[in-house]
Parts: structure tokens; C-alpha cells; sequence
């Protein structure tokens, strides 16, 4: 065997030896790697999960943002009113004429149900004497009457809409129901941010590691590992974090252009969030649902028996003095509350009729996308910044806890 070659076996068993009697050491980046992983990857899962509270008080945990929902709802419906839209206004392109036409079919059935139930109920003797074409003439005025009240009641609500829709009462009732669709809000916006700071997790716990093992070979106390763990686990939170938002505008390098990644995908974020708020959160069902059902349905029933009164005294003509003598004056007043109760009670179903003219109108998904496409880096951060703001510390101190912990581990398995 020549020399060189002697060299080289001689090299490779030295290196060998090396390595066999050193190979707790190269495990260190490794180890390192894996708790930078672990430490994001457990962070982001207490970011969302668990939705309900699992344990038992103080001694359990909720996802930050489940436990948050409406704070956060709040502080979404004040950025969307201080920065995207105006509902009011957006309400208002809706034209009461085109929605008493979209209704006419269900009002035209419902007119007749409710003329049939209080006639029998009020007037069955005049009802019963009443011919075919009288009865005619009477479904027929009341057909025309009902849209107009569809149409006036569209037009009061438009004139009275910040009485009766409050948007952020609608909103955090929405997201607080229902937790998972505000992490899912969070988790489909932010999804390539959250698979790099799982990611990154390993890449910069493999360095952090390198240098750690190079500490701990010339200094090999035993408290260096767990403090090396808590620091890598306290900076590859901090640092993946700090990554997706910073810097806000971008920064050249030469021909590399620099920017937080969250930032960096303005457009894209901003139509994937504008299409779930638009489905899922304000959407004109939830809209209607909450004019018709909620704290303004009062004035709402106000509104339609003021016109429903109108409506019958045209109906009704000039029969009303003669009714008046054979049945009592009351008599109107006990037809108004019937015709307007059962008004009331089938509008949730009809208003169905005219969602999607009122969504085409609106068109908020598209009016959302360009507002928030067009944002500042400092206005759009706001969106997704709120879900870590609050409790960045703790989870970076969490992944900071238990990367000391994988180090103490480390030591007390391979150098103790």
C-alpha cells in the first residue's frame, strides 16, 4: 500500500475514532433542530387549540384566540368600520322597489293566507256573505298594498339602519358561536406564516445548535445545555415571529428585496379574508337575520303597522263606516296587530326571496378585497398582527420553557 493511501486510512480512523468517541456531541444541533421545531410547532398549536377550555381552573389552557374571540371580534369589526367600509352606505344600494318585486310571489300567498285568517277570525259573518268577486276585489287591493309595505319598510330601515344593525354586536356574536371560524379566519390568512415559523423552528435550532456544541465542548457544565435550550427556544420563537412582520416595507439588498412575509402577500391575504368575512361573518343573511330578529325588531314592527293600518283602510274603502256600526271601532285595531304579527312571522322565511339581489348589490367581498389590497403595510399588519400582539411573550417564554427543558433532558441522557 502506497503512502497516501496509509495517509488516508490512517485519516479516516482517526476520524472515526473521533466520532465514535464524540458522538454525544453531534447529536447537540440535532437535539437543537428538534426543540426549535417542537417549540414553534407547539406554539402555534396553543395559539388556536384547544377551542374550549380543557382542564380544570387555573390548571388548564385554551387556544389564545378561542379564549380571545371577542376581543378580537371587537377589535376586527373596528378596523373594518375605521378602515373598509361603510355599511350604511354599502345598505343603502339596495332599492326597496326591486326588493317588494323580488318578494311579490311569497307576499301575493301570504296576503291572501292572512285576509282568509282574519276575516274568519274577526268578520266571519260578513266574510261568509261576501261573494266570490268581493273576496276578489279584496285579495287583489291587499296584493297591492303588501309590496308597498315591503318597499316603505326597506326604506325606513335604510333611514334608521345604525338603530337597528349594530355591526359589532352582530359580528362578535358570530365569532363567539362559533370559535373555530375565527381561527379558521387566522389559519387560512396566515398559512404560509405559520408553516414557516414551524419550519424555521428547525432551520434556526440547527444553528443555534452548532454553536451550542462548540460551547459546551470547550465549557462542559452542566447548566450550558439548559440554558442553550431555553435561548434557542426563546429565539427562534422571537425570530420567526419578527420574520413575518418585519420589516413593513420592503428593504433592497441589491437585486434581493427584503420584507415581512405576512406583508409580502398583501393581495393574496387580502382576498382569501375578504371572501370569509363577506361568506361566513357579514354575509346578507346574518344581515337580515339580525334587522328582523334582533334588539330593533321592535321599531321594525312599528314601521309595518304603520303601513300595514294604511293598507287596510285602502282594502277595506268605503266599508269601513258601516263595519265600524255593525262590528265596533276596535275592530280595525284587533286586524292591524293580527295582519301585522303574521306579517312579521313570515318575513324571516320571504326575505330570503331577495339575498341574493341584496348580496349582488352590496357586493362586499369585492368592495373588502380592494380596501384592503390598497392598506398600508402598517394598516394591513393590524389584521393578523392582534392574534400574537398580546401573548407573543408567552409563547415565546412557553418554547423558551421547554427548550431549557430539552436541554436539562439532554444532558442528564447523554452526559451526566
Amino acid at each position: 500500500m502506497t503512502a497516501t493511501g496509509l495517509i488516508l486510512m490512517q485519516y479516516i480512523s482517526d476520524l472515526l475514532s473521533f466520532l465514535k468517541e464524540n458522538a454525544a456531541y453531534l447529536t447537540i444541533p440535532f437535539v437543537s433542530a428538534f426543540v426549535g421545531w417542537f417549540t414553534n410547532w407547539l406554539a402555534l398549536k396553543m395559539t388556536f387549540y384547544p377551542v374550549k377550555y380543557f382542564g380544570i381552573k387555573p390548571f388548564g389552557w385554551q387556544g389564545i384566540i378561542p379564549s380571545k374571540a371577542k376581543k378580537m371580534a371587537e377589535t376586527a369589526v373596528d378596523l373594518w368600520t375605521s378602515k373598509l367600509l361603510n355599511l350604511e352606505d354599502e345598505f343603502a344600494r339596495i332599492k326597496p322597489d326591486i326588493i317588494a318585486e323580488e318578494m311579490k310571489p311569497a307576499i301575493d300567498r301570504l296576503s291572501r293566507e292572512i285576509i282568509e285568517e282574519v276575516m274568519k277570525a274577526q268578520l266571519p259573518l260578513i266574510w261568509k256573505a261576501s261573494t266570490p268577486g268581493m273576496k276578489a276585489d279584496i285579495y287583489n287591493r291587499v296584493s297591492r298594498e303588501l309590496p308597498l309595505i315591503v318597499a316603505k319598510m326597506m326604506e325606513e330601515v335604510k333611514n334608521h339602519f345604525s338603530e337597528l344593525l349594530d355591526l359589532k354586536s352582530l359580528a362578535v356574536s358570530t365569532l363567539t358561536q362559533n370559535r373555530e371560524l375565527l381561527n379558521q379566519v387566522f389559519i387560512k390568512c396566515g398559512y404560509k406564516e405559520f408553516k414557516f415559523i414551524e419550519k424555521s423552528g428547525f432551520y434556526f435550532g440547527f444553528i443555534f445548535g452548532l454553536v451550542q456544541m462548540v460551547v459546551w465542548y470547550f465549557f462542559p457544565v452542566w447548566w450550558t445545555l439548559p440554558v442553550a435550550g431555553f435561548m434557542v427556544g426563546f429565539f427562534t420563537n422571537d425570530l420567526a415571529l419578527k420574520l413575518i412582520f418585519r420589516p413593513l416595507n420592503p428593504i433592497k439588498l441589491g437585486k434581493l428585496e427584503i420584507q415581512g412575509l405576512f406583508i409580502k402577500r398583501q393581495n393574496e391575504v387580502s382576498e382569501e379574508y375578504s371572501r370569509i368575512v363577506a361568506a361566513r361573518v357579514i354575509t346578507i343573511e346574518h344581515i337580515f337575520e339580525y334587522i328582523i330578529r334582533g334588539p330593533g325588531r321592535e321599531k321594525l314592527t312599528r314601521i309595518v303597522e304603520k303601513q300595514m293600518e294604511k293598507t287596510i283602510a285602502d282594502a277595506v274603502g268605503n266599508n269601513k263606516k258601516w263595519i265600524d256600526l255593525m262590528v265596533g271601532e276596535n275592530i280595525f285595531y284587533y286586524i292591524r296587530n293580527i295582519a301585522t304579527f303574521r306579517f312579521m312571522q313570515e318575513l324571516p322565511m320571504n326575505i330570503r326571496h331577495v339575498f341574493g339581489y341584496a348580496e349582488n348589490a352590496m357586493n362586499l367581498e369585492y368592495l373588502l378585497k380592494g380596501k384592503m389590497k390598497s392598506l398600508s403595510p402598517a394598516e394591513f399588519e393590524a389584521f393578523l398582527r392582534p392574534v400574537f400582539k398580546e401573548d407573543e411573550l408567552t409563547l415565546i417564554l412557553v418554547g423558551a420553557v421547554l427548550g431549557g427543558l430539552a436541554g436539562l433532558s439532554q444532558y442528564l441522557i447523554l452526559f451526566s
